[in-house]
């Protein structure tokens, strides 16, 4: 399987990805990165901090992003270059955070693309945005539909 190629992308092009962060996955984040701050991991620490409770690594919705470029838009294949991340408001645990890709950019003469990426949870309120460039996969047999 192979995500879409530079001549099978259109400006507004769209994907999202959905979940709603678990306490096991805040920990799981944190075994597998090193993050032990105690804002994600500790409640009593964290109910003295400016969030009255434990909140989310920011890296961990931006994940989210990482997996609708490297599963829906472009797709499997994909590779990373860049990310730029606003963080504006935190993730708590419970949230369900929805995050979408939209194609803003392409520069085939590059083989990248410019994405708008943004997370938002359940209430609609946007907890991180920015932009990503990609290289889509390559694939000189297929055409543009």
């Amino acid at each position: 399987m192979i995500g879409k190629t530079i001549n099978e992308l259109n400006l507004g092009d769209r994907a999202e990805f959905t979940k709603t962060v678990s306490e096991s996955d805040v920990y799981l984040y944190a075994g597998v990165t090193g993050d032990f701050n105690p804002a994600h991991i500790n409640e009593p620490y964290a109910e003295k901090t400016f969030f009255k409770t434990r909140i989310a690594h920011g890296m961990l919705p931006a994940g989210f992003i990482s997996a609708i470029l490297g599963t829906r838009l472009p797709g499997p294949g994909t590779i990373y270059i860049g990310q730029t991340l606003n963080f504006t408001a935190p993730v708590h645990i419970g949230d369900t955070i929805t995050a979408s890709a939209e194609v803003a950019e392409i520069m085939a003469d590059k083989n990248r693309i410019r994405l708008k990426t943004v997370c938002e949870n359940q209430n609609g309120v946007i907890v991180l945005d920015g932009e990503a460039v990609v290289s889509p996969p390559k694939n000189p047999g297929r055409k543009k539909k």
